[in-house]
């Protein structure tokens, strides 16, 4: 493998949502206002749609008048920003803690896959949200979103070259390890795209394990 083996991408930046313009001058305030509020619209946007929702309706949700709530986000675009955000922040701290809790060889990479699924499948509605309404965003918040995806998508990235450098799975180049890490992130994805059919015969238990032998098998093979 190259030496420009990939670097960690898992530690989130803190300043992602700065570009929300704010009247309050108290960051930690702000930060817990806006989880407040993101919480309360999640509900919404799954329920009702993102069109459909008002800023008002949120703002009730919330528990804030919608006065207040303009303090914190100028538009509800901001709003479903900070929804997709703080579904990406779930999952990458989920898969994250997972790695760091694992020991060495393919059992680091079943660890990461199993906590990877389950928050896939406790999140299910909140993914299909992102997948839907992420073209209702403003171009820089779409960025940001893809940004956030492809941040998860380097922790296994990052994995499947620790495996590769201690010899658990055999070596491969850097765009084998990045395709490898896109296909762990989208068979997360089709327990939600798929679950009309795979929950009525799967349990999310007997999906983890067909998928998680199915990946050590497809990146133990030598290339």
């Amino acid at each position: 493998m190259p030496e420009s083996r990939p670097v960690s991408t898992h530690k989130k930046n803190s300043n992602s949502a700065e570009g929300i313009p704010t009247q309050i001058k108290n960051p930690e305030l702000v930060r817990r206002r806006r989880r407040q509020i993101a919480e309360a619209a999640v509900g919404l946007f799954i329920e009702n749609g993102f069109h459909k929702t008002t800023t008002r309706e949120i703002a009730r949700a919330a528990g804030v008048s919608i006065g207040s709530l303009y303090e914190y986000v100028a538009s509800k675009e901001d709003v479903l920003y900070l929804v997709c955000e703080s579904i990406h922040e779930e999952v990458e701290r989920g898969v994250a803690e997972a790695m760091n809790r694992a020991g060495r060889g393919k059992e680091t990479l079943a660890a990461v896959l199993r906590e990877y699924f389950w928050v896939c499948h406790r999140m299910s509605d909140f993914i299909l949200l992102i997948y839907q309404e992420t073209r209702s965003l403003p171009p820089q918040w779409r960025k940001k979103v893809l940004e956030n995806e492809l941040r998860i998508t380097g922790i296994f990235v990052e994995v499947l070259a620790r495996l590769a450098e201690q010899g658990a799975i055999p070596k491969m180049d850097d765009r084998s390890l990045e395709i490898a890490a896109h296909n762990i992130s989208v068979l997360g994805h089709m327990w939600t795209f798929r679950r009309w059919f795979l929950s009525r015969h799967y349990h999310i238990e007997e999906y983890i394990r067909c998928q998680t032998r199915f990946i050590l098998n497809l990146v133990g093979r030598p290339a």
